[in-house]
């Protein structure tokens, strides 16, 4: 696939989201959109819920599959003709939440529903969102993505699977919080390096009631350098993912080949 193809280009949107305020979320993401003007085929990339901020008032943001988000995820995707990836609040048959990185196709159809499967004990998610039981990879132009969900970026086995069923992009979405800024660069990248794999890192700036977040978005390659990143700015990253390099260096140095696969769950 040529580097140069505009259907190739990734555009992740960092953004102070407003706190449990849908409509509010809405424009803020249509006004970042409008400016970037993406390709069409083009992959956008949007934080952890991204509608509401990390909340875990299930009974106030939680939607069904066909609710207020949702709607506007497919009506994005559908307006610019682009994959769409963003992070929503459902709601699960448990009377639990479900925090989910929803993914929406060119067409406005729903490509998949990925749930979180490592919901942030530390932070109190497991009392209220269930915990998510398998990986989704879904074809993008040609490359296989898998959307993952914060502290999920803590556990580089779901990634090893991930990358065994295919994977070649990793888009993990996030709230991640400022005081544990380091940890968030130096995983992405760990997960980047050991996997082979470009890795897309997209967190939020600003703060809600509880937590000051410092964004950091970031577009890495499978070597491991920074392709595109961001600071404590509201601002949209743009960047080439090129298939035939990551093929390429895959080959050159195919340290893949080597994993212990009856140790990782593929």
């Amino acid at each position: 696939m040529d580097a140069t193809n505009p259907e190739t280009r990734v555009f992740a949107f960092q953004y102070d989201i407003a706190w449990q305020d849908k409509s509010t979320n809405f424009d803020r993401v249509d006004q970042m959109v409008n400016r970037a003007v993406p390709p069409k085929g083009s992959l956008l990339v949007l934080p952890e819920m991204f509608a509401t901020g990390f909340s875990m008032d299930v009974a106030a943001v939680g939607e069904t599959a066909h609710g207020r988000t949702a709607e506007f995820l497919s009506t994005l995707a559908r307006k610019w003709a682009c994959f769409v990836v963003g992070g929503v609040v459902s709601r699960s048959d448990a009377n639990l939440g479900s925090n989910d990185a929803v993914v929406f196709a060119p067409d406005g159809c729903r490509v998949l529903t990925y749930r979180k499967m490592h919901p942030f004990s530390y932070g109190g998610e497991t009392e209220h969102f269930a915990v998510g039981q398998d990986l989704a990879v879904f074809d993008w132009q040609g490359l296989k993505v898998c959307p993952l969900v914060c502290y999920d970026l803590r556990f580089p086995e779901v990634f090893r699977t991930a990358v065994i069923r295919g994977a070649e992009v990793f888009a993990v979405i996030a709230n991640w919080p400022r005081a544990r800024q380091g940890h968030w660069e130096t995983l992405l990248r760990a997960r980047a390096i050991e996997n082979q794999a470009y890795v897309i890192g997209v967190n939020r700036v600003g703060r809600d009631p509880s937590v000051a977040y410092r964004g950091g978005s970031v577009v890495i390659d499978p070597r491991g350098e920074v392709l595109a990143e961001a600071t404590t700015e509201a601002v949209t990253l743009s960047s080439v993912i090129d298939q035939t390099a990551l093929q390429a260096y895959r080959n050159r140095f195919p340290a893949l080949k080597d994993i212990h696969r009856d140790w990782v769950h593929g």
